[in-house]
């Protein structure tokens, strides 16, 4: 694009031929995009399921649904914490309760609970990589004893969002499976984008990030699934080489998936290291990058929940009945 100021890399030619020069609706194949989709489902994820960023899951308690499953959260003298919501004695939500000497202590009627087993009741598997904080839940899948995810710069500043959107973790994967809708549906964060291969293992695109109006900086950056329930767009070649984007699909129950993006940005430039050790840059990046990629997830929500509802037959039933519809108005 003539109109765009670009810093970092000079814009790089566009390969002649190949997909690149289709228009992005003959690119963007519902059988190419299924195909990556069915290969990506096919990996197994260990059983492993994201909560949130490590640093938004403290010793206060909080309540978690994952996969169908109620749990409850909070930082021991050991560590982080998982377990089930539902105190072995009566039931209660202990979520409501509170914390004392590391231990939960429920509501109804003070039982406390730490990490010993108490009857059928037990704390599960954790996970801490750094940046988020996971949970083991058996039952569902072969286990794994880490979870799966990306090698990350050693050097880094991290911005991490949680949404909650009604689909199914395939439709997030889509979403970033179809590269090809950025700049039509996101217009305010991408200014020209190409995809130069693709494969059902991953996708390698050129594409320009409008920092602000006509100024773009462009990167080649990939996009694989290492699991069935994460998408990793990594930056390959140009300016913050080896950043990555995770984005972490955890099922909270048939019909609700929470999104966990977590933007891992580094860079070679004199100066980084220095920034990515002092807290307070950290905390003023990191609150730039939620800040974008909460935008952005406003309309990939919106995207994820039409595939799932159209997955669904939702709205053939709307236009069967037309009727109940009506009736709904009235």
């Amino acid at each position: 694009m003539a109109d765009l100021i670009h810093i970092g890399r000079r814009p790089q030619p566009q390969e002649a031929g190949g997909l690149s020069h289709e228009d992005d609706w003959k690119q963007a194949s519902p059988a190419r995009i299924d195909t990556a989709l069915q290969h990506a489902l096919g990996k197994g994820a260990g059983g492993w399921f994201v909560l949130d960023a490590s640093s938004r899951v403290g010793h206060a308690l909080q309540r978690f649904e994952v996969a169908g499953r109620e749990l409850v959260a909070w930082r021991g003298p050991s560590g982080l914490l998982v377990a089930p919501a539902a105190c072995p004695h009566m039931g209660a939500d202990l979520s409501c309760g509170s914390t004392r000497d590391g231990k939960v202590v429920c509501p109804w009627h003070g039982l406390a609970l730490g990490e010993e087993r108490h009857g059928a009741w037990a704390p599960l598997r954790t996970h801490e990589d750094g940046i988020l904080s996971w949970v083991q839940i058996p039952g569902i899948e072969p286990l794994t004893d880490v979870p799966v995810h990306p090698s990350r710069p050693t050097h880094h500043i991290a911005g991490v969002i949680r949404t909650d959107v009604r689909c199914e973790p395939q439709d997030i994967l889509a979403n970033r499976l179809d590269p090809w809708h950025g700049v039509h549906f996101h217009p305010h964060s991408f200014a020209r984008l190409r995809v130069l291969e693709e494969s059902p293992e991953s996708i390698l695109l050129r594409v320009s990030y409008r920092i602000a109006g006509r100024v773009a900086m462009e990167v080649d950056a990939t996009f694989d699934c290492p699991s069935r329930r994460v998408i990793v767009m990594t930056i390959v070649r140009g300016e913050g080489e080896g950043s990555l984007v995770e984005t972490h699909a955890t099922p909270i129950d048939d019909e609700r998936c929470a999104v966990i993006e977590a933007t891992i940005a580094t860079s070679e430039r004199g100066g980084f290291l220095a920034m990515a050790r002092s807290s307070l840059i950290r905390r003023v990046m990191a609150y730039f990058i939620e800040r974008r990629a909460a935008r952005l997830w406003v309309e990939d929500a919106m995207y994820a929940e039409r595939t799932f509802a159209l997955r669904q037959g939702e709205f053939e039933t709307i236009r069967q009945r037309p009727e109940a519809l009506r009736s709904r108005a009235r």
